[in-house]
Formats: structure tokens, sequence, C-alpha cells
């Protein structure tokens, strides 16, 4: 039994791992950066140590410093959470050097999936079907003219050891091939010190399912539903649901059963998630994610089962108490990354303090943060405010719900994208599950969200006001919100006018 885990995380996913080390009486260690030290997370954990300044690279990200940390205050566990140094085979290597548990796979397993290439091979190996594409790393212009020439344009160049949708370029033709190259090879080694990349044929327009795992060292592995994560900007998700709109109990059996022949394969360990893309009717495996997954929530919310707990139990020796025949799907759950972004600017981040904040609650929701009150959204890191969930017993009802709880969520001082999933969640192919990961450029829904701030802003100025009795201040988010709307009327009268010139 652990006696005290270190999260090596931040934000909504260090006191998610909180809550469960204190449900499961173990104690709880925090690490915070210069920009963290008056964080909620840090705060939350039964105690708090700095690790550096605000930059992930001299904090979040220094291995041997929260190896430090965490021999100075006894703990017997590392949990990486998602992001930083979740996926860092090096390391987990540290981790098993130090007798520390690292709560996730193997440090051989991380390195064999953390390469696309190789977890490629080890996919085909297993007998799943794999996008068309390079079996290895490519450097030579020619040869890759030649293959992408074979494999049919558009290809996708992919960097092998790449994550979170960077170092990746699609290609539509061969006069860009060249460039397209060199700039994502380059871009690969500065990013992750790995400059390889491959190319896979590029699937127009298909869907982004993910199927959870768990595996015990016992050799016992189930898989825990589906998640559709279709709807993304710049290969990256935004919104995510379990169970898929176009599943059905024969599909999931597939590609379930793909899933752990994949982890069989790499002799897996832990919580992990195998995502494939689909696309008229078939799937094709597109990589391993070896740690839990930002999306995680929902997955819980449809099967009742606690992934973080289970992790936990799973790196101390525990079996898994359950079967696959014990997995049932229940209900259907959405969940929306609410960001400080702006939508109407290629959401480029949106840092800042937040003045007011109230959360959404009733029927049906969850929601992860870390923020609250005066918390700051530091230009350092990620700029999530919060996971929202909600759970219906029908997708109808969990769309529903969503909207309900877009509509109470009050957020002032940065911008965010909540108006952005409102348009998502009124678009009329998305009630249908019409979805593709193009799915915001076919539906035009940047165009959408303007009319919603149009129309929601005068009552998210009402709800915010309720926030604060201060007079002065609710008339500054009056004129603040009249301001806005002027704005983004002569916005939308500029683009009509210009289109009619056109």
């Amino acid at each position: 039994m652990f006696q005290k885990i270190l999260v090596a995380n931040r934000g909504e996913i260090a006191i998610r791992v909180m809550r469960a080390c204190r449900e499961l009486d173990i104690k709880s260690g925090a690490i915070y950066s210069e920009a963290d030290n008056k964080a909620l997370f840090a705060l939350y954990a039964d105690e708090a140590s700095p690790v550096g300044p605000a930059p992930a690279s001299q904090s979040y990200l220094n291995a041997e410093k929260i190896l430090q940390i965490a021999k100075q205050t006894g703990c017997d566990a590392i949990h990486p959470g998602y992001g930083f140094l979740s996926e860092n085979a090096k390391f987990a290597k540290r981790c098993e050097e130090e007798g520390i548990v690292f709560i996730g796979p193997s440090s051989k397993v991380i390195e064999k999936l953390g390469s696309k290439i190789e977890s490629r091979k080890i996919a085909k190996k297993a007998g799943i079907p794999t996008v068309p594409g390079t079996e290895d790393a490519v450097t030579d212009v020619a040869e890759a003219i030649a293959i992408a020439k074979e494999i049919g344009y558009p290809v996708l160049i992919k960097a092998s050891a790449g994550g979170g949708g960077i170092g990746m370029r699609v290609v539509n033709n061969e006069g860009e091939f060249k460039d397209a190259l060199e700039t994502t090879m380059k871009l690969a080694g500065s990013a992750f010190g790995d400059s390889s990349v491959f190319i896979e044929k590029y699937i127009l327009n298909p869907r982004h399912i993910e199927i959870q795992i768990l595996a015990d060292k016992y050799g016992h592995i189930v898989y825990l539903g589906d998640r559709e994560c279709s709807i993304q900007r710049r290969h990256q998700k935004l919104i995510e649901e379990a169970p898929s709109p176009i599943m059905t109990p024969e599909l999931r059996k597939r590609m379930g059963e793909a899933a752990v022949a994949a982890a069989k394969a790499a002799g897996y360990e832990n919580a992990g998630t195998v995502e494939f893309i689909y696309s008229n009717g078939s799937f094709y495996f597109l990589e391993v994610n070896t740690r839990l997954q930002v999306e995680h929530g929902i997955t819980e919310l449809v099967t009742g089962v606690d992934l973080v707990k289970q992790q936990i139990l799973i790196a101390q020796g525990k079996p898994l108490d359950f079967t696959q025949e014990d997995v049932q799907i229940r209900g259907h759950a959405i969940e929306c990354r609410l960001n400080a972004e702006d939508p109407l600017n290629d959401f480029a981040p949106s840092p800042g303090k937040i003045r007011r904040y109230r959360s959404s609650g009733g029927p049906g929701i969850r929601v992860d943060s870390g923020v609250h009150v005066g918390y700051t959204i530091s230009p350092y890191y990620d700029s999530m405010i919060s996971k929202l969930c909600a759970y219906g017993q029908t997708r109808e009802e969990a769309i529903a719900r969503m909207k309900r709880a877009l509509y109470e969520y009050v957020v002032t001082g940065v911008t965010t994208n909540i108006p952005f999933h409102k348009a998502v969640m009124e678009n009329p192919e998305f009630v249908k599950g019409n979805l593709s990961t193009k799915f915001i450029d076919n539906n035009n829904i940047i165009e959408a969200i303007r009319d919603i701030m149009i129309r929601d802003s005068a009552k998210g100025a009402t709800l915010a006001s309720a926030l604060d009795n201060d007079e002065v201040v609710i008339a500054a988010i009056s004129a603040a919100v009249s301001t806005y709307i002027s704005n983004i009327a002569e916005l939308d009268s500029g683009m009509k006018k210009s289109k009619k010139r056109k």
C-alpha cells in the first residue's frame, strides 16, 4: 500500500489525482512552480514543495528536481497526470532506478509505444489494420517523394515522437512535399529531440475514435468502451463523447479486441488509450497514449469505473477485480474543454486574471477544474479553465444538459471558448452525430459563434453581475458588453459588405 504519492503535474489533473488519493486514504504531495505558488492544487495537497521558476522546462519538466522532492518527502510513487513527463520514458526509467513507482506503464513500453513508427509495427504484427504508409523513418527526400506518389496524395507527414497534434503536416501534391518534409523534420527535432518522420495516407474527413484500456501486472486486460474525439482544431481535441454516435456493440467489440491485442503485443500495464481513425466502415490503428487521457472523465461516467483509482491499485500490484463481461456502457457523456482562448482569433490563448467565476451544476454535470476567482491563467502553461462534462440517459439528454450547463457557466476577466461550445451543441449536424475531424471547417462554426456572442452577451452580463453587488462594477460590465456587442455588429456588417462586393 502506498503511503504517499507525489503528483508531478498541476491544475485540474493534479486535483483529480489527489481526490483519488484522498478516497484511498493515501497522502498526496504536490509540486508547484513560482507561477503556481498560490494555485488551488498546491493548497489541496497534503503537502506541497516548490519545484522551480515558471517556465515548464525549469519546473514541471525538471525530472531530477522532481525525483529529489519525491525522495525528500518520502513518496512511494509518482503519478505524472497527462502532458509534461507523463509519456517520458527517461523519467519513468529514473523512477525505476530510484525505487519509486511510476504510476503508468514501464519505461520500456513507453519507449516502444512513444515511437509512432514502432507502435505501427507492433499493431501490424498483432494483426490490427493500419493506415497505408512507410514502415520506417524517411530521411531521403527523393525516396520520400517516390513513396508519397506510390501511396497517393493527399499524404500526412508525421513526427515519430510527436503528440498533441504537433509535428503533423498534410501534403496535397508533390509540389508541396519537399518543403513540408523538411519543415516537419526540423519541427520534430526541436520539439521532441527526434527528427524522424514517417508518411501515411491522409484519410479525408475521418472520425477519431479511441478505446480506453486497463491492464494489470498479471496479463488481464479489459477495454472500457469508446470515446469519439473528432471535434478538433489543429489536431487538438476540444469536445469528446462516450460512446461514439456511430458505435454498435459489434463495432465496439472489434475495436476493443484490437486495442487489447495491441496492449498485449506491447506488454502493457496500467491505464492507456488506443487511438483509431474510422472512415466508411473501416478503422485503422493510429497510436497508443501511454497515460491517462484528458477526457477520461466521460468514460468514468458511462462505466462507473474510477480510472485514477484503478491506476493506483494496478501500480500497487493489485489485480483487476472485474472482467470484460462486467464492463457495461450506460447512458451517454459529453466533455467540453473550456479554455481561456479566443475562438474568433484562431483560438489564440487569452491569459489573464479571472474576475468572476461560477461553474455549472445540477443533474448530470461534472466539472473538473483548478481555477477560482482571482486565479491567473498563466501564459506559461495550457490555457484550460475546466473540463465540463454532461451525462444523460441518452445522447439527446446529454446534449440538452450540456447546453444548459454552458448557459450557466460564468467566467469574466479572460476570453473563453464557451461560445464555440454553444455553437457546436446547437449545430444540426452535431445533433445528428455527423462528425469528422474537419467538423469545424465543414460546418461554419466560427460564423455561428459571432451570432451566439451577440445573442448571449446581455444575459451573460446579467449572470456575471449576480456575483458582485458593486453597482460600479455592474455598470462597468454592462458598458463593456454594450461595446462588445457594437464591435461584433460592426464586424459582422463589414463582413457582409465585403461579401457583397465580391
